[in-house]
C-alpha cells in the first residue's frame, strides 16, 4: 500500500509544489469558458435516498440531511474515526495582552493539546476581542493558511490598525466583533502525504498507518481543529459562544463548509472563492476540477473521492448539498470575477440551488439563477452572495463585507 502511495506522489510531484490551489499554465484542459460547460444534472436535494420527497423540516432534519452528510462524510473529506487510545484534551492560555493595538483589543494565545497513548499533538491559536466591550464578543472564527506561532499575529507597527500578516483587526473591534485565528499547519500539512506526524496518528488503531479510504484527509483535519477551538471559546468569558461564525478563504474555504455542516454551534458561515470541494459545484467541470485537486493534493479529501475522477455525473452528491446542510444558519459564498479556477457562476448557482432547503425551513434564500452584476452584495437574504472585481484575495473591503453580513443576520 505504501509503496503504490508513494508511487501516486512521484507521478505527481511536478504539480505537488504549487504552493496553493491556483492552475498552471499547462492547464490548457482547464474549462473557463461557459460557452463549454457540459450538460449536467443536479441530484435532487429534497429527495431521499429510497426517491421519498422531503416536504416538512422535520423530514429534513431526520432523513434527507442525515443521509446527505453521510454522503460526504465518506465519499468526499473523510470521516473522523473513533481513537482506539483515548483522547485527552488539555487547554492553556499561554499569553495575555489586555491592552493589545493600543488598548482596543485583548489577545490571547491558548494552546489545545491532544494527547493519548500513540503520542501528542498540538494546535495554538490566537483570539483577539473588542476591549471594553459590554459583555461577550460574537467573533468570527478564521481556518487559517497563517502559522500562529509567528509574529504575523501581532500589531504592524507601520500600519495602524492592521496586524503584520496584513488582516485589518481594526475594522472588526470597532464593530464590535473579535477574531479568532486557526492554523492549519499545526495538525496537517498544507499538502500531507505520509501522515506520520500531527493529529492522524492519534487516531490509528492497531496495525495502521494511513487513514482508510472513507477517512479524514487534511480538509477534514483542518475543520475538526476549527470546531476544538470552537470548544476552547465555549468556556471564554469574552467570547459569546452563540454567535460565533466560521470563515475561510480558497482551501480554508472549503475546510469551513464542511466545518459548519458538522458543527451546527457555528452561528454563520462565510466561505471565500473556496471553488471546487468548497461551494462550487462538481458537475460543471469549470476551472479546477475533481482530476486537478486530486492530482495537485491528492489528500485534500479521502481517497474514496478519487473513484469519481472524470465521472462526476455518477457523484450522488453535488456542493449545492452541502451549503444547504448549513440550513437554516446564514451563508454567504464569495467570488472574485477574475478568479475562473474557483467558478464564480457555479458557486452562485451552488448557493442558489441550497435555497431550496432554506425556504423548507422558512428562511430567505437567492431569488433568481441569474448571477447579480459584479460587485454587487447580496447580503440581506440567509443565503447571501457577494462577487467582486478582482482575483483570488481577500481585500479589506471584503471583510467589511463579511462583518455587514454578520451583522445583519445576528442583530
Amino acid at each position: 500500500m505504501k509503496r503504490r502511495l508513494l508511487a501516486l506522489f512521484l507521478a505527481s510531484a511536478a504539480c505537488l509544489v504549487m504552493p496553493a490551489d491556483e492552475p498552471k499554465n499547462h492547464d490548457l484542459d482547464v474549462v473557463t469558458d461557459e460557452s463549454k460547460v457540459p450538460p449536467y444534472e443536479l441530484p435532487p436535494i429534497l429527495v431521499s435516498s429510497e426517491g421519498r420527497p422531503i416536504t416538512t423540516p422535520d423530514d429534513w432534519f431526520k432523513i434527507r440531511r442525515p443521509q446527505l452528510m453521510s454522503l460526504f462524510g465518506n465519499l468526499i473529506y473523510g470521516v473522523v474515526p473513533s481513537p482506539e487510545s483515548p483522547l485527552r484534551i488539555t487547554r492553556t492560555v499561554l499569553k495575555t495582552d489586555p491592552d493589545f493595538m493600543g488598548g482596543k483589543a485583548v489577545r490571547k494565545v491558548v494552546r489545545i493539546q491532544f494527547e493519548n497513548a500513540r503520542g501528542s499533538a498540538d494546535l495554538q491559536i490566537v483570539v483577539f476581542t473588542p476591549k471594553g466591550a459590554k459583555g461577550p464578543a460574537p467573533v468570527f472564527l478564521q481556518t487559517s493558511f497563517s502559522n500562529t506561532r509567528d509574529d504575523g499575529h501581532n500589531a504592524n507597527p507601520d500600519r495602524p490598525g492592521f496586524l503584520r500578516n496584513g488582516m485589518p483587526l481594526r475594522e472588526f473591534v470597532q464593530r464590535g466583533f473579535g477574531l479568532v485565528v486557526v492554523p492549519q499547519g499545526d495538525l496537517t500539512r498544507h499538502n500531507e502525504i505520509e501522515f506520520q506526524k500531527g493529529i492522524h496518528p492519534l487516531f490509528y488503531h492497531t496495525g495502521q498507518s494511513f487513514p482508510k479510504a472513507n477517512e479524514w484527509g487534511v480538509i477534514a483535519a483542518t475543520s475538526w481543529a476549527a470546531s476544538r477551538a470552537m470548544d476552547y471559546l465555549e468556556t471564554d468569558p469574552d467570547v459569546d459562544a452563540k454567535r460565533v461564525g466560521i470563515t475561510g478563504h480558497s482551501k480554508m474555504g472549503k475546510a469551513a463548509l464542511w466545518a459548519a455542516a458538522q458543527d451546527q454551534r457555528f452561528a454563520f458561515v462565510v466561505s471565500a472563492q473556496s471553488g471546487c470541494g468548497g461551494a462550487a459545484l462538481w458537475k460543471r467541470n469549470y476551472g479546477e476540477n475533481l482530476e486537478k485537486m486530486v492530482t495537485r493534493f491528492p489528500y485534500w479529501l479521502c481517497r474514496n473521492a478519487w473513484k469519481f475522477v472524470r465521472n462526476e455525473e455518477d457523484l450522488p452528491v453535488d456542493q449545492h448539498m452541502l451549503l444547504a446542510c448549513i440550513a437554516p444558519r446564514p451563508i454567504l459564498i464569495h467570488s472574485g470575477e477574475e478568479d475562473r479556477w474557483a467558478d464564480p457562476r457555479g458557486e452562485y448557482l451552488s448557493a442558489y440551488h441550497a435555497g431550496e432547503v432554506y425556504r423548507l425551513l422558512g428562511r430567505t434564500a437567492l431569488a433568481t439563477e441569474a448571477s447579480p452584476a459584479v460587485g454587487t452584495a447580496v447580503l440581506k437574504s440567509d443565503v447571501g452572495y457577494y462577487n467582486r472585481p478582482g482575483g483570488h484575495s481577500v481585500e479589506v473591503s471584503d471583510w467589511i463585507q463579511f462583518l455587514e453580513f454578520a451583522r445583519l443576520h445576528l442583530k
